[in-house]
């Protein structure tokens, strides 16, 4: 009766199409990419050919310098592009939500699960380290948290619960450092526990629905 709808596949991008779409928000933050790239490929590359004459091997020595210097100036420039790519999102609404869900592997984020009219918003991940509430907008955002954090406890009692705020001000966690203070929470709950927090929270939001009975895991520390 019913059939299964086939999966679609995922196109992906070139990678020439995704080295373009960086450099263009790389350059658009910081215009003097381009004289540093050849610059540093100039730089490195001539730095080989004249070690290779010295020692009297210039052709082999440019012929194998040459992946080197293209390997660094490539390594410089993914360490530019992802500042740029933060830059360009910082003091956005929703940035956080952004970076939070380029988080590839061990985390789930539902993004704005709390929001006001000022655009004060409240994200919820769930992970190994358990459940993380990230608030970014003005200082209205803490009572907003506080709110998510009673539901968080209310359907998953017993889950270690971290509180992040976005920002630049004292007590915040810069954007372009979330995803690495997101990364060095200790993990707390076994991967079968982090799975049914998941399942668990999916009501949170929906007041209207029954809170799941059964017990949650109890060997989760609580933060303190």
């Amino acid at each position: 009766m019913f059939k299964r709808k086939a999966k679609e596949k995922k196109i992906k991008k070139p990678r020439f199409q995704t080295f373009r779409d960086a450099y263009k928000v790389t350059k658009q933050v910081k215009p003097w990419i381009t004289i540093a790239l050849i610059a540093i490929f100039a730089v490195s590359w001539g730095t080989g050919i004249a070690i290779g004459s010295v020692i009297g091997q210039t052709i082999y020595i440019a012929f194998v310098s040459l992946p080197l210097a293209l390997l660094l100036t490539l390594f410089f420039f993914t360490r530019q592009a992802g500042t740029a790519a933060y830059a360009s999102i910082e003091g956005q609404i929703g940035a956080g939500a952004s970076v939070l869900m380029a988080i590839r592997k061990g985390w789930t984020t539902t993004p704005a699960v709390a929001v006001t009219k000022n655009q004060d918003m409240v994200h919820r991940s769930v992970g190994r380290a358990g459940i993380v509430l990230t608030g970014e907008g003005s200082n209205a955002v803490r009572q907003m948290i506080a709110d998510e954090r009673k539901k968080a406890e209310r359907f998953a009692p017993g889950v270690p619960i971290t509180e992040i705020l976005v920002g630049n001000e004292d007590g915040r966690v810069p954007i372009r450092k979330l995803q690495k203070q997101m990364r060095k929470l200790p993990k707390k709950l076994t991967a079968h526990q982090m799975r049914e927090v998941r399942a668990r929270l999916k009501a949170v939001g929906g007041m209207s629905m029954p809170i799941p009975k059964g017990p949650m895991p109890t060997r989760a520390p609580k933060i303190r």
